[in-house]
């Protein structure tokens, strides 16, 4: 089910509810108006590449030590 921003047009308040169809009737949650507009959001997603981890790694790849042989706590 996907997550909706909102906006109350009565009080201002922004909220996300997850929205199980477009039948849904959203309301406020503080103000408990109907009268509310989706705000557009956008797409997000979280993590990063291998090349990116890879630019990360120290000399011998199992930490971000600057040179061999100075990796903390491993």
């Amino acid at each position: 089910m996907p997550i909706f921003e909102y906006k109350c047009r009565d009080c201002g308040t922004k909220f996300e509810k997850i929205v199980a169809s477009s039948q849904t009737e959203v309301v406020c949650k503080k103000c408990e108006s109907p009268r509310v507009e989706q705000l557009l959001s956008v797409f997000a997603v979280a993590g990063s590449s291998r090349a990116a981890a890879k630019a990360e790694e120290g000399p011998c790849g199992a930490c971000g030590a600057a040179r061999r042989g100075m990796c903390q706590g491993m």
